[in-house]
């Protein structure tokens, strides 16, 4: 058995979360090295910093005596937490648990070791220095062993969260403290702060606020006893709890909110009370992840990259989710990523419904869809980010809303979820037709490099010279075949959803648009001299022929035949085009603006589509290799598993099977991330979604049917346990060139690497 745990403990890692929208994930981080959680924290779009640090003092007379130093000697990760190993001096030595826990706790855990032969009377104390002018001074309170305060923060868009923190030294209380003061270093010093002067009489619970202005910085302060026996060991938690205010009375605003919660109200926000204090640090975290862990598939595979990564990615999913029930954010589901994009957001969201639904409980895949249609706008239109407290400038992106629900529905099948998003999809197919395409040709209009979240690339620059400006706003026009892609997508599935529903005559409205825009997209956007898709110029319904990544996205539909795939192997195959060390980059190498090294126009940018490899395209990619190998060309099967194999890979620091990462974005040549942008775990992709399909091969293809077909990807074994299906498990093994499936315990598939067998389940 897998124990993930213990399976992702590296040393170079220290993200820690718990799935609630609060997080330590901070992008540059200074103060690792030390005690707490000094470094930003991530409230979820906004940053709050600094939290807290800890010192040590010894005990005189009752009174603060010197601190202890703390050299921090080695340090371990796992999703859990974060292990810090210090000497204290004084012939101590500590560790130190740093944890995320449900409930907006921040624990820093420790265990000291006395290896002395006196007895030892310690203050172990938690602290903090907050600048004053972003604080309801009114706010602070004091008390044995506690401190508390609100604080404004501001996001990128210059909207306001209030949250109140306090600091807790709860073993043996004995102080807790807040004093203004004018600025000084804002670091985790302990000698910077007023304490060793205002504790060095004796401990007390004072608030001083007072002075010829207000501006500086406050200094806060808990203390708790701890008695250290000659030859022993003690344990003491120090504690800080993040609340936001404000967030109970946010509700639904989109026009049609009222009939998604018609049919899927939301959990109820769930209330925590302050952790068990225990002689195990750290266990309430390892056991919170546990039971997270345990709610996913197992996965056992002889390759150790796509083991690891698969467990990987489940901690990333649980690290940048969120709870339901908070905000705007009505239903549980997930973040892009951390720091500002540490919120749900369009483009992403189609990633997470594909992984998310392999979930036990369907909540969090439906949640993730639900946020953006309970909040649609009035014209149709769905916002680009669901911001926890406010929706300005939520920005748009075009994403794959009807594969997204069809995904979720073939694993969780539910009549009234697919009732409850069918009103605002059509709301928002409605809207895409009249202002996206109001030439009624059956492509889509993008107008904002921006919104197809690709930015930065020579596909925009074919139909306006000013198209790579740094504004939002409606610039350009052009006839995208992402877009357009995506809106035969969602008209397809809207007649699917319509069937299921058996509204008939909606259902022939929507096959009758999706052959429309099929049909236009084979007129217009394929080029056979060619053999490539590319987007169009709507002034002149030329093709622009820029060669890009998203000119392979027809393939992962039924859009195309045999007779395009040669287009594919010319162009996706080839070396001076798309097939790179590090395949594929979001822009052709031949291209003229094209850069590995995230340049654009001489200036290296955060976030390029003119060459970079990015995990967003691969995913979409390696469906289109998969799809034209499963249904035109069966010798493009090796090629598609070689393809996965080299994505998952690549999203390893060094080629190192123990290091997996997710970045925006890598170098195509190298395979580097983008380490310069300082943001990991980014879920902007779909990896165990392809994983399941392509190398267990294990694919829904209905309502209780499957095909288990995996692609010779080589490994030796894997087994894929508690895979769920239509309310089954399914298990999946592959043994050398030998595959079987169960589903729940009975064996309903057995066949070798190559040859599929399609199962149907009796209800």
């Amino acid at each position: 058995m897998v124990d993930p745990l213990r399976l992702l403990e590296r040393t170079d890692k220290y993200y820690l979360g718990s799935g609630t929208g609060l997080l330590f994930a901070p992008r540059f981080p200074c103060w690792l090295e030390w005690p707490g959680f000094w470094d930003e924290v991530d409230v979820y779009n906004y940053q709050l910093a600094p939290l807290f640090t800890v010192a040590f003092l010894k005990l005189v007379s009752n009174s603060a005596g010197p601190a202890l130093s703390l050299r921090q000697r080695e340090r371990r990760w796992s999703p859990a937490e974060l292990v810090s190993q210090y000497d204290l001096g004084q012939n101590l030595r500590a560790r130190e648990h740093r944890s995320v826990v449900p409930g907006g706790w921040f624990l820093s855990e420790w265990l000291i070791e006395n290896r002395g032969k006196e007895d030892l009377e310690l203050a172990a104390v938690i602290w903090s220095s907050q600048p004053a002018d972003e604080l309801d001074l009114s706010s602070v309170r004091a008390d044995a062993g506690s401190v508390s305060w609100c604080r404004r923060l501001v996001d990128r868009c210059g909207e306001c969260l209030e949250v109140e923190t306090s600091l807790e030294a709860p073993n043996v209380p004995i102080a807790g403290s807040a004093v203004l003061s004018e600025r000084s270093a804002l670091q985790p010093r302990w000698e910077f702060s007023p304490f060793p002067e205002k504790w060095r009489h004796g401990f007390g619970h004072q608030i001083q606020l007072s002075g010829i202005s207000s501006s500086g910085l406050l200094y806060t302060a808990a203390a708790s006893r701890l008695s250290v026996r000659a030859g022993g060991t003690s344990c003491v938690t120090l504690q800080a709890r993040v609340v936001p205010l404000g967030l109970d009375d946010l509700t639904a605003t989109g026009v049609l909110a009222e009939h998604v919660y018609a049919h899927s109200p939301p959990p109820a926000s769930r209330e925590f009370g302050c952790p068990e204090q225990a002689d195990d640090p750290g266990k309430a975290s390892r056991r919170a992840w546990r039971e997270a862990f345990d709610a996913i598939p197992a996965l056992a595979c002889s390759d150790p990259f796509i083991e690891r990564y698969w467990y990987y990615r489940w901690y990333g999913l649980r690290l940048c989710g969120h709870e339901g029930g908070i905000g705007n954010h009505l239903y549980p589901g997930c973040c892009e990523g951390t720091g500002y994009f540490h919120s749900p957001i369009t483009y992403s969201a189609q990633c997470h419904a594909r992984e998310l639904r392999w979930l036990r409980n369907p909540d969090r895949a439906r949640g993730v869809i639900l946020n953006f249609l309970a909040h649609q706008k009035e014209s149709g239109q769905l916002h680009g980010r669901i911001y926890v407290n406010h929706l300005e400038r939520t920005d748009f992106y075009f994403a794959d809303w009807g594969e997204a629900v069809l995904a979720v529905d073939t694993v969780h099948p539910d009549l009234e979820f697919l009732r409850a998003v069918y009103k605002p999809l059509v709301h928002y197919a409605e809207w895409l037709d009249r202002e996206r395409d109001a030439g009624e040709t059956g492509l889509v209009d993008i107008v904002d490099h921006f919104e197809t979240g690709q930015e930065f690339m020579s596909r925009y620059m074919a139909v306006s010279s000013s198209a790579d400006s740094e504004s939002w706003g409606s610039l350009i026009r052009l006839k995208g075949i992402d877009a357009t892609v995506y809106a035969w997508s969602l008209q397809r599935s809207l007649a699917v959803i319509a069937g299921r529903l058996h509204d008939f005559g909606e259902a022939a409205r929507w096959i009758a648009a999706a052959d429309r825009t099929a049909d236009a997209i084979s007129r217009l956007m394929w080029d056979e001299d060619t053999g490539m898709f590319s987007d169009v110029d709507p002034e002149t319904l030329q093709r622009t022929g820029v060669k890009a990544a998203v000119c392979f996205y027809p393939y992962f539909t039924d859009l195309v035949t045999r007779e395009h795939v040669d287009g594919l192997r010319r162009h996706l195959l080839n070396s001076a085009e798309f097939w790179t060390a590090y395949p594929v980059p979001s822009t052709s190498a031949d291209d003229l603006l094209y850069s590995p090294d995230a340049e654009w126009k001489g200036k290296r940018h955060n976030c390029p589509w003119n060459g970079r490899v990015w995990p967003m395209a691969n995913s979409h990619v390696a469906e289109a290799l998969a799809s034209a190998a499963i249904a035109h060309d069966a010798s493009l099967r090796p090629i598609a598993a070689s393809f996965i194999r080299k994505f998952i890979y690549m999203m390893f620091h060094d080629g190192d099977s123990k290091r997996p990462n997710c970045y925006e974005h890598y170098n195509p040549d190298t395979g580097k991330a983008s380490l310069y942008r300082g943001f990991d775990d980014y879920q902007h992709s779909w990896v165990n979604d392809l994983i399941v399909k392509y190398v267990a091969g294990f694919r829904p293809t209905g309502v209780d049917t499957f095909v288990v077909d995996p692609l010779p990807f080589g490994i030796d074994s894997l087994h894929l346990s508690r895979l769920p299906f239509c309310g089954r498990e399914v298990d999946l093994i592959i043994d050398g060139q030998r595959f079987t499936a169960s589903a729940d315990g009975t064996r309903c598939a057995d066949s070798t690497i190559g040859t599929p067998v399609e199962v149907r389940l009796e209800r």
